[in-house]
């Protein structure tokens, strides 16, 4: 309780920046850690204190929180594959440097053995402390991960779109960045969040707003594996307008 008091505190007496509510959260979360029962009951109860133990330290909360989330896409399908590993070490290795993935690693292995993890709990953090835009790139990584072995299982759109859900990403967002990875006959309207009956000025009225939104620029203040996955993501925008235009002759 007291880490959203914090967050809104802090959010308010640093001039309405996100700063002071990462601030504010991160003495709330100490004090509800403080208070709380000391013995905890069942594994899913200590999984998530161990969650808020090492979401606790603001130099690595963010990453916590990316590895609960890789966990949950990488036994979406019962198993986690080598693939999926390298695509996520490679990540963290480009975003935090080798020596702080070498010491995450640990985290991710837990996370990985539990039989739960507290998705409510993580995506509310993640909610508290980035935009809608940060939160979609998010999305565009936990697919890559889902890709990784060369197919997205349908097992891994579930968790996905469970993800999505609770990051309170819009529909037609999920949708978008499901069909850059998931593709069918559809998918590059579906990458514009229209159907294939759209007009030719519904299609590039989409494509203008697809633009603004998925600007690689939304997330400039995210580290370099954001900044290119927000390209490739921008990138399939482009692409997907062009095979449009090119399938339906317009100008």
């Amino acid at each position: 309780m007291f880490k959203f008091i914090g967050a809104a505190l802090g959010f308010f007496f640093f001039g309405n920046h996100i700063f002071g509510a990462i601030i504010g959260f991160v003495i709330g979360s100490t004090i509800d850690n403080f208070i709380s029962p000391a013995a905890k009951q069942g594994q899913n109860e200590d999984l998530f204190e161990y969650y808020r133990q090492k979401a606790s330290n603001p130099h690595s909360d963010f990453a916590t929180m990316l590895m609960a989330l890789s966990a949950a896409v990488m036994k979406a399908d019962g198993r986690p594959l080598k693939a999926e590993l390298e695509y996520i070490k490679t990540f963290f290795t480009r975003q935090f440097g080798q020596e702080f993935l070498n010491t995450n690693l640990q985290t991710l292995k837990h996370l990985l053995e539990s039989n739960h993890i507290p998705l409510d709990q993580i995506c509310r953090d993640i909610n508290l402390r980035t935009t809608e835009e940060v939160r979609i790139q998010l999305l565009h990584y936990l697919f890559g991960i889902a890709k990784a072995d060369g197919h997205v299982a349908a097992e891994e759109i579930r968790v996905l779109n469970n993800i999505a859900n609770l990051l309170q990403i819009p529909s037609v967002d999920f949708e978008s960045v499901k069909n850059m990875f998931y593709r069918d006959v559809n998918s590059d309207y579906h990458v514009l969040g229209i159907e294939p009956s759209a007009t030719e000025e519904e299609i590039k009225k989409a494509y203008r707003q697809m633009a603004i939104r998925y600007h690689p620029d939304k997330v400039a203040q995210m580290g370099e594996e954001y900044q290119k996955g927000a390209k490739e993501k921008f990138q399939e925008i482009q692409n997907a307008y062009e095979n449009i235009k090119k399938s339906r002759g317009i100008a």
